[in-house]
C-alpha cells in the first residue's frame, strides 16, 4: 500500500449513492467537459505547507495532527522524508501539480548560506521525484513573513538589512523555481503593510516594494526564468492593512509602478472574503483587466472574520468560480487550483489528508459540470445580453460609439414621461436567477 495506508483514489461516480467513501464522486480526470478533460480545466495542486507542515494548531490549542513522518526527530531527516510521502500522496490523489514556500521544505540555518544549503538538499530529492513521477511545480514562493526578522515586513521593512536579506532569499528562490520548471512564481506580501500609520511612511514603503519587484523581474530575465509572476492579494492578517488589499488595489499598484503585463494575480476565496468580496467578484475584476493568473482553492467560514483556509465544499461558490474560468477559457496562462487549505483540528488522522482533498476536488469538479451546462445553454450570456440590449441600437448605441453628447442626450430625454423610464427584465429578478442556478445544479449533477 506504500507509505500512506491508503490505496490510489479512483473515480467511483455518484450513482452509487451519497455515502462517504475514499473515492471521487464527480472528479473524473479524463472526462471531457466543454471540449477539454476535467484535469486540464482544473489543474489541481497540493499545498506543501498546509498538507505536510501544518500541525493543526490554532490560537487556543496545540497541534493535533498525526503524521507518519513525525517519527523522524531530526528536522532535516523529517524534511527529506516528507518528500517521499508528498509524491506518493500526489500520485494517489491523481493531482498534476504542487506548490511550496521555500521555508516549508527545510529548516533554517544560522546564516542564509547555511539555510540555502539545507534547502538545496531537499530540492535535490524533489527534483528526483518530479522526474520519476511526472508531477510538476505549479508555483513556488518565498516565505518573507514567518521568521521574526520580518516583524516589520520584508521589502517594506524600515531596516535596509532586512530588505537586503529578503532580496538574497528571494534570489535563491527564483533560482529554484527555474531549476524545477515552475510554471508560475507567487509573491504574497504576508507582512507588506502597516500596523500603525503614525510610524509608517506608506509612500516610501510602496516605492521599496515596487523596486523589489523590478529587481526580481530583472533577475528572472538574467537567468532565463520563464515562469509567470503572480501577486496574491489579501486585505489583512497579519497586518492591519496590507498593500495588496484586493484585486483592484493590486492592479492599481501594478499600473502605477509599470508592472502590468509582467505580473498577474493569484486569487484566493478566503482572502476575497476578508476584503468583503465574493470570490467571483475578485476573479471578474482580474478577468476584466486581463490579469487572471491562478487560483487558490479554499473557503472561509462566513460567520468568522479571519483566514480559516477551509477546504472548498460550497457548491454555489465553486460553480461561480468555474463559470468565470469557462468564460475566460482557462484559469490563467499557466494557472491551476492550489488547495491552500488545511483539515480542521478534529480531522487529525493521516487519512483525513486524502478525505479533505477528495472533498475539495469533487466540489470543484461538480462546479465545473454545473457551469458548463449553464454555458452550453447560454443562460447567463442571454440574460446579460437582454439586460443591456438598449445599447445595441438607437440612443444607447450613440453612447457606446462615442457620438453622444450631453446635448443630444438631453434632447432625447427632456420630454420623456416618467412612465417610460421604468425598465425591467427578467434578469433583474435576482431571486429567480438564483433559483434557476439551483435548478442547473440539480440537473447537471444528476446526469
Amino acid at each position: 500500500m506504500g507509505l500512506w495506508d491508503v490505496d490510489k483514489i479512483e473515480y467511483v461516480g455518484h450513482d452509487k449513492g451519497v455515502k462517504e467513501e475514499l473515492g471521487f464522486h464527480y472528479y473524473d480526470a479524463d472526462r471531457v467537459v466543454a471540449g477539454k478533460p476535467m484535469k486540464d480545466w482544473l489543474r489541481f495542486a497540493v499545498a506543501w505547507w498546509h498538507t505536510f507542515d501544518q500541525q493543526l494548531v490554532d490560537p487556543f490549542g496545540d497541534g493535533t495532527a498525526h503524521r507518519p513522518y513525525y517519527k523522524y526527530s531530526d528536522p532535516m531527516d523529517q524534511a527529506l522524508a516528507k518528500v517521499d510521502y508528498a509524491f506518493e500522496l500526489f500520485q494517489k490523489l491523481g493531482v498534476q501539480y504542487f506548490c511550496f514556500h521555500d521555508r516549508d521544505l527545510a529548516p533554517e540555518g544560522d546564516t542564509l548560506r547555511e539555510t540555502n544549503a539545507n534547502l538545496d538538499k531537499v530540492v535535490d530529492k524533489i527534483e528526483e521525484n518530479m522526474k520519476s513521477t511526472g508531477v510538476k511545480l505549479l508555483w513556488n514562493t518565498s516565505s518573507l513573513f514567518t521568521n521574526p526578522r520580518f516583524v516589520d515586513g520584508a521589502s517594506t521593512s524600515p531596516f535596509a538589512d532586512i530588505f537586503a536579506y529578503s532580496a538574497g532569499q528571494l534570489k535563491h528562490s527564483l533560482e529554484i523555481g527555474k531549476r524545477l520548471g515552475g510554471e508560475n512564481y507567487v509573491f504574497w506580501g504576508g507582512r507588506e503593510g502597516y500596523e500603525n500609520l503614525w510610524n509608517t511612511d506608506m509612500a516610501r514603503e510602496k516605492d521599496h516594494m515596487a523596486e523589489f519587484f523590478h529587481m526580481c523581474v530583472d533577475y528572472a530575465k538574467e537567468i532565463g526564468m520563464k515562469a509567470q509572476f503572480l501577486i496574491e492579494p489579501k486585505a489583512k492578517e497579519p497586518c492591519s492593512l496590507q498593500y495588496d488589499f484586493d484585486a483592484s488595489t493590486a492592479i492599481s499598484f501594478l499600473q502605477k509602478y509599470d508592472l502590468m503585463g509582467t505580473f498577474k494575480l493569484n486569487l484566493e476565496g478566503n482572502h476575497a472574503n476578508l476584503a468583503t468580496h465574493t470570490y467571483q467578484h475578485e476573479i471578474r475584476i482580474a478577468r476584466d483587466a486581463g490579469e487572471l493568473g491562478s487560483l487558490d482553492a479554499n473557503q472561509g467560514d462566513k460567520l468568522i472574520g479571519w483566514d480559516m483556509d477551509e477546504f472548498p465544499t460550497d457548491l454555489y461558490e465553486t460553480t461561480a468560480v468555474m463559470w468565470e474560468v469557462l468564460a475566460e477559457g482557462q484559469i490563467g496562462p499557466h494557472g491551476g487550483l492550489n488547495f491552500d487549505a488545511k483539515p480542521r483540528r478534529s480531522s487529525f488522522e493521516a487519512e483525513d489528508l486524502f478525505r479533505t482533498h477528495i472533498a475539495g476536488m469533487d466540489s470543484f469538479a461538480a462546479g465545473l459540470l454545473v457551469a458548463a451546462k449553464m454555458h452550453e445553454d447560454k443562460y447567463i450570456e442571454d440574460l446579460v445580453s437582454q439586460r443591456y440590449s438598449s445599447y445595441d441600437s438607437g440612443i444607447g448605441k450613440t453612447v457606446e460609439d462615442g457620438t453622444a453628447t450631453l446635448a443630444t442626450l438631453e434632447d432625447y430625454a427632456i420630454d420623456k414621461p416618467q412612465s417610460e423610464l421604468i425598465a425591467s427584465t427578467h434578469s433583474d429578478h435576482l431571486e429567480s436567477v438564483r433559483a434557476t442556478i439551483n435548478n442547473y445544479m440539480i440537473e447537471a449533477l444528476s446526469e
